[in-house]
């Protein structure tokens, strides 16, 4: 499953969290890791750019949170993002430059790469958000299947056994989700896709595609 591949999904440049990624090959790989992760680098990041604001928890000067918004750490969010009322982000979450977190929108054991935006009424846990993707109203990922077993991300080709009981979605750099879609555990949906709104996604939805649904996927042209 090359398509599912860090290097196939992602730009690197777009994250301040390149290191994560590194010695792994696929992106889900690195949901156990980015509590530790942020605990690491958060102490190094330049005092002149970020701030301090409670137990592991670092924000940019330059970021906009609103005083209806809850944040907890672990926590790193980047500069010129803007945090909007009612959101609230529970941990564990990395979250990039110039990027929308929206009003009722909740984040956990995330990573937002550079100019997301998940700017209305969207949950995001356990989940990978590549760079300018964008979940339109209403969306989420599922993190856990309803019979609590391990997730597994399948191509329709061969399959990939996790290890993990909590995964959401892997979205590659700019991905369109519709409004009110929501993306089953072990989701895999490749770079320069859309998802049309009211969609229920499994599986790997490949790169440059339309997913209207499961039995209807197009090519973009």
């Amino acid at each position: 499953m090359d398509s599912c591949k860090i290097s196939n999904m992602y730009d690197l440049e777009q994250t301040i969290a390149a290191e994560l990624f590194a010695d792994i090959e696929y992106p889900w790989e690195a949901l156990p890791k980015i509590g530790d992760y942020i605990r690491k680098i958060g102490p190094t990041l330049d005092s002149s750019i970020f701030e301090k604001r409670g137990e592991d928890i670092w924000i940019a000067k330059s970021v906009k949170i609103y005083d209806m918004a809850t944040i907890t750490g672990p926590l790193i969010i980047d500069e010129d993002t803007e945090v909007r009322p009612g959101a609230f982000i529970r941990g564990n979450a990395i979250v990039g430059k110039n990027c929308v977190v929206g009003n009722s929108t909740e984040l956990k054991n995330v990573v937002l790469f550079n100019t997301v935006q998940v700017p209305h009424y969207n949950y995001v846990g356990d989940s990978i958000l590549g760079y300018k993707s964008h979940m339109g109203a209403g969306s989420i990922t599922s993190n856990v299947k309803s019979d609590k077993t391990l997730v597994v991300v399948k191509d329709g080709k061969g399959e990939i056994k996790t290890g993990l009981k909590k995964f959401g979605a892997m979205l590659g750099n700019e991905v369109e989700v519709g409004c009110n879609s929501v993306l089953n555990p072990g989701t895999v949906v490749c770079p320069n896709s859309n998802i049309y709104p009211v969609s229920c996604v499994r599986g790997v939805v490949p790169a440059n595609s339309i997913y209207k649904d499961k039995d209807n996927i197009v090519s973009k042209h």
